[in-house]
């Protein structure tokens, strides 16, 4: 019989990592940008289905402002900015703001 030798074991405590802070996306409604125009960012900068999207731009109309989700701060400083920037392009003062969950 063969004996084996087996490799050391060295057991790594999980210590505390800081996860990046969540940050809620706001949309605001304007008087300028067509309500299509926002239903196509919603759906191609932050990922929605049409039928949300639609939801999301019909209570930012209806209420001044709308939650559209949650992200990393990272994340939703990206998505916040590529709006603003397509927005921009298009000539429409689309307005998105984030604040801390």
């Amino acid at each position: 019989m063969k004996l084996q030798i087996l490799p050391e074991i060295e057991i790594i405590e999980e210590s505390e990592t800081e996860l990046e802070p969540l940050y809620r996306v706001i949309i605001h409604n304007d008087d300028m940008t067509p309500m299509d125009f926002v239903v196509h960012i919603l759906k191609t900068v932050f990922y929605l289905a049409n039928d949300k999207a639609a939801e999301i731009m019909l209570t930012a109309h209806v209420q001044g402002a709308a939650y559209v989700q949650t992200l990393s701060k990272s994340e939703a400083e990206k998505r916040v900015n590529k709006a603003h920037f397509e927005a921009g392009n298009a000539g429409y003062p689309l307005k998105f703001t984030m604040e801390r969950e």
